[in-house]
């Protein structure tokens, strides 16, 4: 079957936009050609800096017949409603439909709705302009006279249909004054030349001779795999970083490593700084020595294969990265000049948010709650409140004004500098985590308090000003914010209950939720254990795993099938009799052993469970639960709940519900699914 070969030639395209705008290419052709009634066997997206590529195979030379019946109002209605159906089907008079019958509703009309197939490349030539003058770009710009948008010059267009027997035909069209055809061109420097193509195999294959990798990954891999081996060669290691890697791959059509070098007096520079001076600036990957120490490297990915081995290059990196690393130096200096504390009043002139003031602001209110929140979690309280103050100074120094991505660890580095206490300078780094599912926890008492702290400053804040995430739209982060306190409090075990707002609290178990379901918890086994006010984080987590635990044995699995019959019974029986039983048992109204042994063993099992979640000792409670299988079970087998004298009945019922509320101690059964 044919295929449809789709090149857009421009400009340099912004590495960050190229892998987005392949599958926003292919997505919006594929849909319009199934909707078209087009239905094609496979598609691939491609992008190069310049060019994005699409290739669709499977596709049948035209689309098929189709024939539908459209059914129109009843017989006898009013004309405006005729004449809409006559318009919605294509129909010159009524004359044209036919008329059925239906039992119920009466005579009624119907079109017959007949559509001839169309030819794939004429449907090609109205879908693809219209993707292009549609399409999704974050940023796009005009150029010239024209007025069509692209996200950089658009310079060819190539677009052909056919198969590996025929010879593929052009898709005429014109877009920005471009008429498509079937000619690209290779790498701007190593081949230039005009390149016609015709289909995909031979497309792809002309591109590699003209110094082009299509495909961003295997740019990627060439990149990695010839950054490690050059690397090796000279006894150093690679610092991989996955987002620098894709930007540079969305930098060259045919990657050519090669490495420079820098003054190693620089490497006096935390090495946070010299990476990120490097990455940021040059878009270069730095290096490590066989002790894993930071060497005065780096890897240099270009665009081209110099004629002189590539020395005018390197000289010319090393040359910026020196000057960038002079400024790094100035500003490092200049910051440790300056007591953290001296920046403080800056801090009264950066907004944090209109409705919630300065950054001075906030750091005032984060210093009283990390003083609330320090003996809570054994942190010293002055030592806290002086953590809390610095928190936020370093956004004011240079360096960080230069690479925000820095901030807080070079407050670390500054207050390591300045002499203040070892836990004060790994507060202001650790008091932004975690960051991510990935990042570090902070598991220092004084930096979980200021941790903690500055993540309820900001939910409290943004609750309180009715600022909350919608749907996929969190603009300031807060679920990662309630994420990250729910990691401190769960992965440090700490008995902290939130002491927050209904609402908030409720946002909490949300990411709660999603937290323990990711981490393969099921949802009504998180459901069964959290209730509108349960504050206590920790504990939750710990209900969870517990009846994980008692419902993977078969002691637990047929206590849960006992609860849900008791639970049933008393369900229909207090709806019947209009009251809810409250599980006060007559021991003197117990008559046969198996209601005396399930009423004893209940007694004791409620005790003991009581006590263990006393002391938040779930596991323990949930194991004197399974003790209930065998009274249970002797119970369903032996005993008549609704027993004929009304005072057994009732006794036998308040023995059920004793049951359900020992059970309800640790989790809400009722919601455990299967």
């Amino acid at each position: 079957m044919p295929e449809l070969l789709l090149e857009l030639f421009s400009e340099e395209i912004p590495a960050r936009l190229q892998r987005r705008a392949a599958e926003d290419l292919k997505k919006a052709v594929t849909n319009a050609l199934v909707d078209a009634g087009l239905v094609y066997e496979g598609a691939k997206a491609f992008a190069t800096p310049r060019r994005l590529a699409l290739t669709i195979s499977g596709l049948p030379a035209r689309s098929p017949d189709i024939r539908e019946e459209k059914k129109g109002p009843k017989v006898g209605a009013p004309q405006p409603a005729i004449d809409g159906f006559l318009r919605s089907a294509g129909l010159g008079s009524i004359d044209e439909a036919k008329v059925e019958s239906d039992p119920k509703k009466g005579d009624f009309y119907v079109a017959t709705i007949e559509k001839p197939g169309a030819d794939a490349v004429d449907l090609l030539s109205t879908i693809l302009p219209k993707v292009m003058g549609d399409f999704p770009w974050a940023k796009s710009m005009r150029w010239g006279s024209g007025s069509f948008n692209w996200v950089r010059p658009l310079r060819a267009i190539t677009a052909t249909f056919g198969t590996e027997n025929d010879e593929p035909v052009n898709v005429p069209f014109v877009v920005g004054g471009l008429a498509s055809g079937q000619t690209t061109f290779g790498h701007r420097f190593l081949a230039p030349e005009a390149i016609r193509v015709k289909r995909f195999e031979d497309y792809q294959i002309a591109l590699e001779r003209a110094k082009v990798v299509l495909d961003a990954d295997r740019r990627k891999d060439i990149i990695r795999t010839d950054a490690d081996n050059l690397a090796f060669a000279q006894g150093l290691s690679v610092i991989h970083d996955e987002a620098l890697l894709e930007e540079v791959a969305g930098l060259v059509e045919w990657p050519n490593v090669m490495m420079g070098s820098f003054d190693p007096e620089f490497l006096k520079l935390p090495e946070e700084v010299i990476i990120a001076t490097i990455r940021a600036n040059q878009k270069c990957f730095c290096l490590r020595d066989g002790e894993g120490k930071l060497a005065p490297n780096f890897i240099i990915t270009s665009n081209t294969i110099p004629a002189d081995g590539g020395a005018v290059v390197v000289a010319g990196n090393e040359r910026v990265i020196r000057a960038r690393l002079s400024d790094a130096a100035f500003f490092y200096q200049g910051d440790l000049a300056v007591p953290l504390e001296h920046g403080l009043p800056k801090l009264e002139d950066m907004v944090f948010h209109a409705k919630l003031g300065s950054q001075f602001a906030m750091v005032q209110r984060l210093v009283n709650l990390a003083a609330e929140i320090a003996p809570q979690v054994g942190a010293d309280v002055e030592t806290t409140k002086r953590a809390a103050m610095l928190a936020k100074a370093d956004l004011v120094t240079g360096m960080v004004g230069e690479f925000p991505e820095l901030q807080g660890l070079m407050g670390r580095y500054y207050a390591t500098a300045q002499g203040e206490k070892p836990e004060i300078a790994q507060a202001l780094e650790m008091h932004y985590k975690p960051m991510g599912p990935s990042d570090r926890v902070p598991t220092e008492p004084v930096s979980i308090a200021v941790a903690l702290a500055d993540k309820l400053n900001v939910l409290s804040g943004f609750w309180s000003i009715d600022e909350k995430p919608t749907g996929s739209r969190d603009p300031f982060a807060l679920r990662r914010a309630a994420l990250g306190v729910i990691r401190i409090i769960t992965e440090n075990g700490l008995k902290f209950p939130l002491k927050v707002d209904a609402d908030l609290l409720a946002f909490f178990h949300d990411r709660l939720k999603v937290s323990l379901r990711d981490a393969g918890a099921r949802h009504d086994l998180v459901d069964a254990v959290i209730s509108a006010d349960s504050n206590d984080i920790l504990q939750i987590t710990q209900r969870a795993e517990a009846l994980s635990s008692l419902l993977a044995s078969d002691d637990g699995a047929n206590l849960l099938a006992g609860y849900r019959r008791a639970a049933n019974i008393l369900a229909a029986e207090e709806k019947k009799d209009g009251r809810t039983y409250a599980g006060a048992v007559d021991q003197a109204a117990l008559n046969l052993p198996e209601e005396e042994a399930l009423a004893f063993a209940v007694d004791g099992v409620h005790a003991a469970v009581a006590a263990h979640v006393g002391q938040d000792d779930y596991k323990g409670a949930m194991a004197e639960l399974a003790t209930l299988r065998a009274p249970v079970d002797a119970f369903f087998t032996a005993v008549l709940v609704n027993d004929a004298d009304p005072a057994i009945r009732e006794n036998r019922l308040n023995l059920l519900a004793r049951l359900r509320d020992t059970m309800h101690l640790v989790a809400d059964f009722g919601k455990v699914a299967g």
